[in-house]
């Protein structure tokens, strides 16, 4: 008797055919799904943030100088390192509406969903929408290019120092007015966060001087204002607005100051004194009381003015750059060595000590990246990255020793690493290197960016974007996330707070 089956081969063969047909269909569905989950956004973004056009939660903003005259702005996904969605159907993303050429630095406020890029080439500036990645110019010019700029998070105002014209620029988006204010060499200017405090240096000299903003017509002129005040200037020449006043600098001893860094509490500023790096004699941070340094605070007498002077910190190893937490300063710069060339240091100050034994605020000091430091930045797994550039002229090339210029520091082992971790000649060599196809070097730090929690940075490294892990330093290959150009600064859109980038 034969054997008899409930379906015919033909059947079974059908059924066969269509549970195959199924289950590539489940394979394709879920793997559709996966791609849209990972653009997908919570009900309630964090802090009410807008879900950009592109959809991604995970942005690296890259500011481009594609020829030298033209710019742009490319998107990069730090999450998963590429410049693409996952399907690759969009091969890029970028900021919209972004003109203008040399696009060299990055002011980002990701609290306030937005940021500023500043061009070197016509010294103009523009404002980046995070939540609708497009770039709208400033209305307000500048009356020459910017040798630096300081915006605080409310934007109502935006500071710059133009040395050629030896001016500080004030644009009050208040009222929508500019106000160049004489002061001839100015080269930096600092703001706090809360916009009270604007702090003006000039190059090769010991003086600062501070932004007052007057009573509504206090003075009928700026002759009185600063016969009054003892301003150095006063504008407009009628009914002045503002002043620029020298800081009283009897006690605090300034040593070529480069820059100002404000305490997390909004009491007090530290003044980085460059000291033998900028051409003077000793490197320092002059502690301040914000309080008499405030735009409100308006002088009645010709100086000496009410000091604000606390303490004055000795820095042997440099500083020209600094980043705080609640108890600690870090500091970074170069010291100058008997042979004539400066080495890098990283030096950590004890900010409760610089207050009342300032002599020995200083409890450590640790060997860095050469060059001029321009970058600290607090990144996962502990540790702290900085930044420098000109590093291939410093002591660490004479004596043909790494002199790349980002330095992994651990912040519980206290030590620091250069990163890539080479030997000039040896091996190994740099992981991915730029178009020099220099193997021992990739050239000035311009950029530095924390990925928050994705234990990594990203970095505008030698004109190419490069990315590291926090972990322990090694570099994440930037096949997916190079970029056409020059790249010259990143900053992470999505970070938690400003301070964080």
């Amino acid at each position: 008797m034969k054997n008899r089956s409930l379906f015919s081969q033909s059947t079974r063969a059908q059924i066969f055919s269509g549970l195959l047909i199924a289950i590539a269909t489940a394979g394709l569905t879920s793997c559709n799904s996966n791609n849209y989950l990972a653009y997908k956004f919570p009900q309630y973004t964090f802090a009410n943030r807008p879900i950009p056009p592109s959809k991604l939660a995970n942005r690296v903003m890259v500011s481009v100088s594609n020829d030298g005259s033209t710019g742009s702005l490319p998107i990069l996904d730090a999450k998963r390192d590429i410049r693409s969605n996952i399907e690759n159907t969009i091969p890029a993303f970028s900021i919209t509406g972004y003109a203008s050429g040399y696009p060299n630095l990055i002011l980002n406020f990701p609290e306030e969903v937005h940021g500023f890029v500043y061009s070197d080439l016509l010294g103009d500036l523009s404002v980046v929408d995070y939540g609708k990645e497009s770039a709208t110019p400033v209305s307000s010019k500048f009356p020459a290019k910017s040798s630096s700029l300081a915006i605080p998070p409310s934007a109502n105002h935006y500071y710059s120092a133009e040395e050629s014209v030896g001016a500080l620029v004030v644009v009050d988006n208040t009222t929508g007015i500019s106000y160049a204010l004489i002061l001839p060499n100015v080269y930096k200017v600092a703001v706090n966060t809360g916009d009270t405090v604007v702090l003006a240096m000039v190059r090769n000299s010991n003086t600062i001087y501070r932004l007052v903003k007057l009573n509504t017509n206090q003075f009928a002129t700026a002759a009185l204002a600063t016969a009054t005040t003892g301003a150095v200037d006063c504008e407009p020449f009628n009914l002045p607005v503002y002043c620029v006043v020298p800081v009283n600098s009897t006690s605090a001893n300034f040593d070529r100051p480069i820059g100002a860094y404000f305490s997390l509490d909004g009491t007090q500023a530290y003044i980085l004194n460059c000291g033998p790096e900028c051409g003077g004699g000793t490197a320092s941070v002059t502690f301040l009381q914000q309080g008499n340094l405030r735009t409100d605070n308006i002088p009645t007498a010709p100086p000496p003015y009410q000091s604000s002077f606390i303490s004055n910190v000795p820095v042997p190893g440099g500083v020209t750059t600094a980043l705080a937490t609640g108890t600690t300063l870090y500091v970074a710069g170069q010291q100058r060595l008997p042979d004539g060339l400066f080495t890098g240091n990283l030096s950590i100050i004890d900010l409760a000590t610089a207050v009342t034994t300032p002599a020995t605020a200083v409890t450590g000091k640790y060997g860095v990246s050469d060059g001029t430091h321009t970058k600290l930045l607090f990144a996962d797994d502990n540790t702290l990255w900085i930044g420098s550039q000109f590093c291939a002229t410093g002591e660490r090339a004479k004596l043909n020793q790494n002199y790349n210029c980002l330095t992994r520091f651990d912040l519980g082992a206290k030590t620091a690493q250069i990163i890539p971790n080479v030997t000039p000649g040896g091996t190994p060599t740099v992981g991915y290197p730029n178009t020099n196809q220099n193997l021992y070097y990739y050239g000035d730090l311009t950029g530095l960016c924390w990925v928050q929690t994705f234990h990594k940075v990203y970095t505008a490294y030698g004109g190419q974007v490069h990315a590291f892990n926090t972990a322990d330093g090694t570099e994440i290959n930037n096949q997916f996330i190079t970029v056409q150009g020059t790249a010259l600064d990143v900053a992470y859109l999505d970070a938690v707070t400003n301070g964080d980038n």
